[in-house]
């Protein structure tokens, strides 16, 4: 059996430290998507405690309860300081530094939390690890309509070359969509190559999400970063047989439909 702290000392976690696991679960609240898309406001929910219950505390490890005991891993941080609320004495605000050196681990590491009553553990309570994702484990392709990925997702999966993902995705030309979730606002293009939806994906990684786009080139000028607002997803498949021609017209009677030449993020 491997345990988590042997995955977390071999990594460069300090034994001897003073160290806490911690499994954040909350009914009603998913703090996986909360993690992912909304980091600041996880962070927040971490930091505040209702009672002093890192007093002392060198560095925690943290995770998300999922179902049963089951738990992921999603990193360590180092306690810097805690402070009282002045209104509330028995609510505390800790000030924490994510730990580098365990990127390789984040998200992948699931782990059976012992003792589920208790969210809060010392180290020395050890944690099987039963599961390691390698790879997009929270996104596997299942069929061509049931999935949106972001554009961190579609990074991973061109940059590590899945090989279900890269096989279903060449396999087929296609119609799809990329909405920016900042604006509400919709782009439709069309995937007509030999290399099929794969390759013009592919694109949109190697130009930092706007695959040429006039109008996505301008919202990713004005931030590096705002690719990452964009989720991508299929509308409709295209035989191989397809034209180029006849692919374009298909795109442009989507285009019609959800109106992003007038309101979306398309030109012509």
């Amino acid at each position: 059996m491997i345990t988590i702290q042997e995955l977390l000392f071999n990594r460069g976690l300090d034994p001897k430290a003073k160290i806490k696991l911690v499994r954040h679960k909350q009914t009603g609240k998913d703090l996986y998507n909360l993690y992912r898309y909304k980091r600041k406001e996880f962070l927040d929910y971490q930091n505040y405690q209702h009672k002093d219950v890192f007093k002392g505390v060198d560095f925690i490890v943290s995770f998300i309860g999922e179902e049963g005991v089951k738990s992921r891993f999603v990193g360590v941080y180092k306690i810097i300081k805690s402070t009282k609320v002045s209104t509330s004495p028995d609510r505390f605000i800790y000030k924490m530094e994510e730990v580098p050196g365990f990127e390789e681990l984040v998200e992948k590491v699931i782990i059976g939390w012992k003792n589920p009553i208790s969210w809060h553990q010392y180290i020395s309570n050890l944690m099987p690890v039963i599961e390691i994702h390698q790879g997009l484990h929270y996104q596997q392709f299942t069929d061509y309509f049931d999935f949106i990925l972001d554009f961190k997702e579609l990074q991973e999966i061109i940059a590590n070359q899945y090989h279900e993902w890269k096989l279903m995705l060449s396999a087929t030309k296609g119609i799809y969509l990329i909405s920016d979730t900042k604006t509400g606002k919709l782009y439709v293009g069309s995937a007509y190559n030999e290399d099929g939806i794969w390759g013009r994906w592919a694109s949109y990684v190697k130009s930092n999400g706007t695959g040429g786009n006039k109008q996505l080139k301008a919202l990713v000028a004005g931030d590096k970063d705002y690719a990452f607002n964009f989720r991508f997803s299929i509308l409709m498949l295209l035989p191989k047989t397809i034209t180029p021609d006849q692919a374009i017209e298909k795109e442009k009677l989507f285009k019609k439909k959800l109106g992003t030449n007038s309101f979306g993020l398309n030109n012509n």
